[in-house]
C-alpha cells in the first residue's frame, strides 16, 4: 500500500532490494531463534569482566547494581518489543527507523546511527580482542613451553574466521553460528564460577577497595558501572533480531519475540549472577579484569573455557555485524545505486572485517575500552529509557574507563 507519493513501479525494485537486505530478507524465524540471538547478543565476555567489577563496587553496591540492571535493561527490552509493531501496518525493522519515527526523519537518523554504529562497530573491535587474546591464551595454556606468537598473529587468525562467515546473508542464516554461541556463553560461566567454587575462598582475601585514593576508589567504581552496562547492553540488535519473526495483525511478532526474551533473560541471570559473586567471594581484590586470567588450573579447563569463548565471540561479533551490513548495504544500494549482488557484499563486508581487525590490532586495551564504550554508547540504547540513569550512567563510566585506558596506555607498546 503505497501513500499518493510513490508509484506500484517505483515500489517493485524497492521491495526487491528489501527481500535482499540482510534484515528484511527472512521473516520466518522460530521464537527459541530470538531467545539465542538475545543471549548471544547480550552474554558476552562481558561477564568475565563481572568479578572485577564487584571489586570495584564492594558487596552492597555491587549486588545492587546487579540486580538493579537486570530489572531496568529487562523493563526497557518489553518496551522495544512493544514499540516494534505499535503503529498499525508498520513494522519499525531496525533501530534507526524507530528514533527516525520518534524524532523526524532526518534528525532520528543523526540521533540513533552514530550511537548504533559505535556500539557495534566498538562491540566488533572489542570481541577482535577478546577473540585473539582468548586464542593466545588457549595456545599459552595447551603449549607453555611452546614459541611465544604475539597477540597481533592471533587477532588476525581470529578475523580470518569472520572474513567467511560474514558472508553469510543475513540473521536465519546464521541461527547455527548463534545458538552455538550461546551454548558455549552458558559453558564457559559455569566453568567460571565452577572453577571459583572448587578453589575456594583465598587465604587472606581482601574485600576492601584496591584504589589508595579517594579519587582512584571513585573512578574504580565509575568505571565498573561502565562494566556492567556492557555485560548488559544487547538492546540494539533487538528490533532487528524481531524483525526476522513472522507478523500477522492477530499473531503480531512481539508475542513469540517476548517469550524468547524471558527465557534469553533467564539464561543471562544463570551466567551472570553466579560468575561475578562466586568470583569475587573466591578472590576478594585480587581477581583479574578477566576472571578466566585469575583461574590458572586446571589446566584443560582453562583452555577449554577459553576455546568456549572463541566459540562465542565469532557468533557475536557477527549478531553485532548484521545490522552493520545492513546499513553500508543500503547506503551503497539505495544512495549510491550500487547494483546489490555477490560482488558488492563480498566486498563491503570484507573491508568491515579488515577494518575491525586493524583497530584491534592496534589498540588492544580490553578492559578500559569495555567501560568506555559501556558508558559512552551502550548506556543511551539501553539505559536510556530510564533516561535520567542512562544519562548518569553514560557519564561517569566513560570517565571511568577513560581514565583506565590512559593508565593502561603508558606502559604499552603498540603491535607487541
Amino acid at each position: 500500500m503505497g501513500g499518493p507519493s510513490s508509484s506500484p513501479t517505483e515500489e517493485a525494485p524497492q521491495k526487491s532490494i528489501d527481500d535482499w537486505l540482510p534484515i528484511t530478507s527472512s521473516r520466518n524465524a522460530k521464537w527459541w531463534y530470538s531467545a539465542f540471538h538475545n543471549v548471544t547478543a547480550m552474554v558476552g565476555a562481558g561477564v568475565l569482566s563481572l568479578p572485577f567489577a564487584m571489586s570495584e563496587l564492594g558487596w552492597g553496591p555491587g549486588i545492587a547494581v546487579l540486580v538493579l540492571s537486570w530489572v531496568i535493561t529487562l523493563y526497557t527490552l518489553w518496551q522495544m518489543v512493544e514499540m516494534h509493531e505499535m503503529v498499525p501496518g508498520k513494522r519499525f525493522d531496525r533501530y534507526h527507523e524507530l528514533g527516525q519515527y520518534a524524532f523526524g526523519d532526518k534528525l532520528g537518523l543523526w540521533i540513533v546511527v552514530p550511537q548504533q554504529l559505535i556500539v557495534e562497530v566498538g562491540v566488533n573491535i572489542v570481541y577482535m580482542v577478546t577473540g585473539g587474546k582468548s586464542l593466545k591464551k588457549f595456545h599459552d595454556t595447551v603449549c607453555p613451553n611452546c614459541k611465544q606468537i604475539k597477540t597481533t598473529y592471533f587477532i588476525m587468525i581470529f578475523a580470518s574466521v569472520h572474513f567467511v562467515l560474514s558472508q553469510l546473508p543475513n540473521f536465519n542464516s546464521i541461527s547455527g553460528v548463534s545458538l552455538a554461541a550461546a551454548v558455549m556463553s552458558l559453558s564457559y560461566s559455569t566453568i567460571a564460577w565452577g572453577a571459583s567454587v572448587d578453589k575456594g575462598k583465598q587465604a587472606g582475601v581482601d574485600y576492601r577497595y584496591k584504589a589508595h585514593s579517594t579519587t582512584g576508589t571513585v573512578f574504580d567504581f565509575f568505571s565498573a558501572l561502565g562494566d556492567v552496562a556492557f555485560a548488559y547492553a544487547g538492546h540494539n540488535v533487538v528490533l532487528e533480531i524481531q524483525a526476522t519473526l513472522p507478523s500477522t495483525p492477530e499473531k503480531p511478532s512481539k508475542g513469540p519475540m517476548w517469550k524468547g526474551v524471558v527465557l534469553a533473560y533467564i539464561v543471562v541471570a544463570l551466567c551472570y549472577f553466579p560468575v561475578a559473586l562466586v568470583g569475587y567471594w573466591a578472590f576478594g581484590n585480587a581477581v583479574e579484569d578477566n576472571i578466566l586470567l585469575t583461574l590458572a588450573k586446571p589446566r584443560w579447563l582453562i583452555a577449554m573455557a577459553n576455546m568456549m569463548v572463541v566459540v562465542h565471540v565469532i557468533g557475536s561479533y557477527q549478531i553485532y555485524a548484521m545490522p552493520v551490513f545492513d546499513m553500508i548495504e543500503t547506503v551503497l544500494v539505495k544512495k549510491l545505486h550500487f547494483p546489490p549482488g555477490l560482488t558488492l557484499r563480498l566486498i563491503a563486508r570484507t573491508v568491515y572485517v579488515g577494518f575491525t581487525m586493524f583497530i584491534a590490532i592496534t589498540l588492544p586495551f580490553f578492559g578500559g575500552l569495555l567501560g568506555f564504550f559501556g558508558g559512552f554508547a551502550f548506556a543511551p540504547t539501553t539505559y536510556f529509557i530510564c533516561i535520567i540513569l542512562g544519562v548518569l550512567l553514560m557519564i561517569f563510566s566513560s570517565i571511568g574507563g577513560l581514565r583506565q585506558i590512559i593508565l593502561q596506555a603508558k606502559t604499552y607498546k603498540f603491535y607487541s
